[in-house]
């Protein structure tokens, strides 16, 4: 995945033309409802679809990375913003987003055997090398953060863990992708990334299906994911210095100004 931001950063900075990434509507677009109960712990969601993917060993392997990667930067260890990505085709939309009591939520949790009330998993992960260090974002907050579909399937319990149910394998051809966040700013740019990484597995490349998210309280519906594009100026030596070759005469052909 690195590799490819490298090419795509090179041909944009010499003026070739470079993929354009973009969301297109659906008519049975996937849409989100979110509760008010959910405005005093995790009020933000973000949603993207990609069809047809297909996912080998490695790109699932880079896509688990991926993920880890952006939780303990730009998410600030989930703090600001949760991911989940799911099998969309083990799911029934339309999706709701609410805070509920701890006690009221039960599901099986990624890769247990069993089910468990949330109040349990935060005992249960207490000794998770990997999960304990975000059992305090929720853990004394009088109602946690859930997602579930029209059925009632939990997809997951941000920013703790994902349910099984909708978990991904290398099967998987449809994706659904969820962030709650408090930053609504970074989850933007947190389902950006994960979009635009993961799209380049789906079969018709750069393109995500829209999804709408609607705030229930206020009525307001917003689309996702936003794929914004911006002008940047570089510095002949910083794109240098990135790339580790020396392209000084034609840089400064093209960019004179640098």
């Amino acid at each position: 995945m690195l590799t490819s931001v490298l090419i795509i950063t090179m041909l944009i900075f010499f003026r070739i033309e470079a993929p354009r990434y973009k969301a297109v509507s659906s008519p049975t677009q996937i849409q989100t409802v979110v509760k008010a109960s959910t405005s005093g712990v995790r009020p933000y969601v973000v949603t993207a679809v990609l069809r047809d993917v297909t996912l080998d060993q490695v790109a699932y392997d880079s896509l688990i990375e991926l993920q880890e990667k952006l939780h303990h930067n730009i998410c600030r260890k989930r703090s600001l913003v949760a991911i989940g990505v799911h099998d969309l085709d083990t799911l029934t939309p339309p999706f709701v987003y609410s805070a509920e009591p701890q006690a009221n939520i039960t599901f099986k949790p990624l890769n247990q055997d069993k089910t468990f009330r949330t109040d349990e998993l935060l005992v249960f992960y207490q000794n998770s090398p990997h999960l304990k260090h975000y059992l305090h974002i929720t853990k004394d907050e009088p109602l946690h953060p859930v997602i579930r579909d029209s059925k009632g399937v939990v997809l997951s319990i941000p920013p703790i863990i994902n349910g099984d149910h909708s978990k991904l394998t290398m099967s998987t051809k449809n994706i659904f992708i969820e962030c709650t966040a408090t930053d609504l700013t970074k989850a933007n740019i947190v389902l950006d990334i994960l979009v635009t990484m993961i799209g380049e597995h789906a079969k018709t490349m750069f393109i995500a299906e829209e999804t709408s998210v609607v705030y229930e309280e206020t009525g307001e519906v917003k689309k996702y994911p936003s794929l914004a594009y911006r002008k940047e100026s570089l510095e002949v030596k910083n794109v240098n210095d990135f790339i580790g070759i020396e392209y000084g005469p034609i840089l400064n052909k093209i960019c004179p100004n640098n």
